[in-house]
């Protein structure tokens, strides 16, 4: 691509786009009725990096106010996915813990996307696919080092 020429980059940020909206929708079809894409998306950080974050450390993970993470969150604890728990260094904000039950939700939803996964298995080979990942992740380790 042709750094002169943002067209290029336009549209592969474009066809990301694209591409999280469509997932979105796949997802949010194998949810129970009640979750959307931002309550898997927060049990999946969780287990990406660990739970026993603040909701402000999530908050500013996902890049979105705290008020609205807090609602998030609040769904999450009702169905008894997550737990609030003080935090142990400083005892006055709260850490959120996944739950077994949290886990298991988790799971239980990957699996309920294994058609949706081998369907595209079928078509894009695992070498085309790890080249292509290597390249995202790349691209977003990138832009998390170099967000505002």
């Amino acid at each position: 691509m042709d750094k002169n020429n943002p067209t290029a980059y336009f549209e592969l940020f474009n066809e990301i786009a694209i591409i999280q909206q469509l997932s979105r929708a796949a997802l949010e079809e194998k949810l129970p009725d009640g979750f959307l894409q931002p309550h898997f998306a927060v049990l999946n950080h969780l287990i990406r990096v660990h739970d026993g974050r603040t909701p402000l450390e999530i908050s500013k993970a996902f890049q979105v106010p705290k008020t609205t993470m807090t609602h998030t969150l609040s769904g999450l604890e009702k169905h008894g996915l997550i737990e609030m728990r003080p935090n142990p260094k400083d005892g006055r904000s709260k850490c959120v813990w996944l739950t077994d039950q949290g886990r298991t939700f988790r799971g239980e939803t990957i699996e309920k996307l294994s058609g949706y996964m081998s369907d595209i298995a079928e078509r894009f080979a695992r070498q085309k696919i790890a080249e292509t990942l290597a390249t995202l992740k790349e691209l977003r380790i990138y832009l998390d080092e170099n967000r505002n």
